[in-house]
């Protein structure tokens, strides 16, 4: 058997550490999405609904599996999210429609990058996605992906399991109310999936980058 040298005992040391590390940061940034749709969301979503929609103005969840990604990189941002979805499930209304669509729609968002993150060499992916450059970048051709994908999704789960709601659909929030059904879903889907998009990529990012967690932590 061949002898370990000091400087590969530590090189495993350190990757455990890394992956204990990922894990409970995905653990803890989970459990507060969770906490946050079960106590927080439905206060929110009645509140900042968008007329004629389903949706808040801004899904705090969502916000929450994003500072995970970026705090503690890729691992843990994608167990984060799947971990918040399925936990958030006995407890939404819509059962397992809701919290499945947050997190194609993250995933949808963050594919770009993770992609772009891979041609890095290990322990550069924080570095690289922190210039605005590559994460405006990213984040475009991210947010047009999630525009078709969740457009897709919500024409397919509307029509398969909420037909009876389509009269109740229109573009009011747009100021366009007398657009309604099927066409109000195929335009709005986009406009509000932009959106939130926009937001999911701007508050996470000056939160992380902007007061420098990323370096005070170097977690990835």
């Amino acid at each position: 058997m061949s002898e370990i040298r000091e400087g590969e005992k530590k090189s495993v040391r350190n990757k455990r550490s890394q992956i204990t590390l990922e894990l409970s940061g995905a653990a803890i940034f989970s459990a507060l999405s969770i906490v946050i749709g079960v106590f927080l969301m439905p206060t929110v979503t009645e509140a900042l609904r968008i007329p004629g929609w389903f949706i808040a103005i801004i899904d705090l969840i969502s916000l929450v599996w994003m500072l995970c990604y970026l705090l503690f990189g890729v691992r843990a941002g994608l167990i984060c999210s799947v971990v918040g979805a399925i936990g958030l499930i006995p407890y939404d209304p819509t059962g397992w429609v809701g919290p499945m669509m947050k997190l194609v729609a993250t995933l949808s968002l963050i594919s770009i990058q993770i992609i772009f993150l891979k041609l890095y060499k290990s322990g550069e992916g924080s570095s690289k996605l922190k210039r605005p450059r590559n994460y405006f970048l990213y984040g475009v051709l991210g947010t047009l992906l999630r525009m078709v994908v969740m457009t897709i999704m919500n024409i397919a789960v509307i029509l398969a399991l909420f037909s009876f709601l389509l009269p109740t659909i229109t573009l009011e929030f747009i100021g366009l109310p007398q657009i309604s059904g099927l066409t109000a879903v195929i335009i709005g889907a986009p406009i509000i999936n932009a959106w939130q998009s926009g937001l999911d990529l701007i508050i996470p990012y000056f939160i992380v980058f902007g007061s420098k967690l990323d370096e005070k932590y170097e977690i990835w």
